[in-house]
């Protein structure tokens, strides 16, 4: 099939690079003229695993292609895919300036029948405002379908949730589109679920909602094991292990952040209360997850008492690992709390650096070009982001090069004997705390 996906960002750039590796034909329009030339040359702005070899792949079996023009994607393509960014607003909801202007812009020159597929993830009854907008501002009078199609793709492992997905949603009310739509995903074999589009978009704000809650709900148990001298890993192996609840999305860490939890979880509670549902709960999601950060500064500061000169390493800046995106990253909040007083923050992050050093907060920091670097002489080691790199690291090598053994693991990334068979004073989440030998 030939396919437009209008928006070459996180989204649109794994969906139009694996669409084309199952073998449809895609157009894949950006109305940034740089990213359109540097894809073009073989630049990939982005770092996922696996993404840059499907694009070249593809590009080279020209099934791929990269255009600046909507007018080229729409008249060349069956299926229309809108994957730009909704920006989360200060009221909580999401701006869709940029959906409505795609709309108008398709709409300018929509011809003949096409399906228009909302791809980014939209507050429920978009789908309508978007059919509103193109017969509004379609001179041509063409005949076209609004389809949901919602993403859930995860950060690191996109492409793999691409190829192999858990299931596909379909909101439509044509069984004509939903046909082309059946088509388009037929290479993957996955379960369809068709839906009404209010249905289809309402599915993926539930979804990430749940995920956070899942999150908040472990981190909250967390302070518990700590108070109570319970471990909190294996709480979660306990609870995980119950086939109704599953194991994912039960690490206690320091917060879920991203492009995608903080601003789906704010849009709903937003979109609930405009539709007279408070969704209090969501609420407390919110709160937890902004006090779990709190509590792990907190206790940053009760060891080293005061900040201000310490040299405190870091690693990890992005909001997960196998990214390069620091989006409502809690690593950078936590940076730039730290660096407002006063210490001396060295950070290191495999792939998320150099976005970093855009960071007007963390203009102060030191970027180390290793994860030795960064600890040499430190008083202090964070662990923010639970990259492998950091987990397998010589962990004597680090002791030796730091001026006090002390680590603050927000992420559970080692095994709290053998920081003590170290000799590290070692403070993790949810777990006991290790006295420096």
């Amino acid at each position: 099939m030939h396919l437009a996906i209008i928006g070459s960002g996180y989204v649109g750039l794994v969906t139009g690079a694996c669409f084309a590796d199952v073998g449809h034909n895609v157009i894949c329009v950006d109305n940034d003229p740089r990213k359109v030339e540097s894809l073009q040359a073989g630049k990939v702005p982005i770092y996922e695993p696996g993404l840059e070899e499907v694009i070249h792949r593809n590009v080279s079996a020209k099934r791929l292609r990269f255009t600046g023009s909507i007018k080229d994607g729409v008249e060349n393509s069956e299926v229309i895919f809108i994957a730009v960014p909704t920006p989360q607003q200060p009221d909580g909801s999401v701006d869709l300036s940029f959906i409505e202007k795609v709309a108008r812009e398709i709409a300018g020159v929509l011809t003949e029948y096409r399906v228009i597929v909302d791809k980014s993830t939209v507050p429920v009854k978009t789908g309508e405002k978007v059919a509103e907008s193109i017969k509004r501002y379609n001179r041509h009078g063409a005949k076209f379908d609004v389809v949901s199609n919602p993403e859930f793709l995860r950060e690191g492992c996109a492409v793999g949730d691409l190829m192999k997905p858990d299931r596909i949603v379909i909101g439509a009310q044509s069984e004509h589109a939903i046909d082309l739509m059946k088509k388009v995903y037929e290479p993957f074999m996955a379960p369809i679920l068709v839906t009404d589009i209010n249905s289809a978009e309402l599915i993926k704000h539930a979804a990430n909602s749940f995920l956070a809650l899942k999150i908040s709900y472990i981190n909250a148990v967390s302070a518990i094991c700590e108070a109570s001298g319970a471990d909190v890993e294996k709480v979660a192996d306990g609870i995980g292990m119950d086939r109704r609840i599953g194991r994912n999305f039960l690490n206690a860490g320091i917060g879920y952040g991203g492009s995608c939890f903080p601003k789906d979880i704010a849009a709903f509670i937003t979109i609930s209360e405009q539709l007279g549902v408070p969704f209090h709960l969501l609420k407390e999601v919110q709160r937890i997850n902004a006090g779990q950060k709190e509590r792990f500064l907190k206790r940053i500061r009760d060891t080293l008492w005061v900040l201000r000169e310490k040299k405190i390493a870091v690693w990890g800046l992005t909001f997960k690992p196998d990214t390069d995106d620091i989006r409502s990253s809690v690593a950078i909040d936590l940076v730039a709390d730290m660096l407002r007083e006063g210490a001396h923050v060295a950070v290191y992050d495999p792939k998320g650096s150099e976005k970093a050093r855009a960071v007007r907060e963390l203009a102060s920091a030191t970027f180390a070009a290793s994860a030795m670097e960064a600890v040499e002489g430190a008083e202090a080691l964070v662990i923010a982001t639970e990259w492998s790199e950091f987990a397998n690291v010589d962990l004597t090598a680090v002791k030796q090069a730091m001026h006090t053994a002390i680590v603050f693991d927000g992420r559970n990334l080692f095994d709290p004997a053998t920081m003590r068979q170290v000799g590290f004073e070692y403070h993790s989440i949810g777990r006991e705390r290790v006295a420096s030998s």
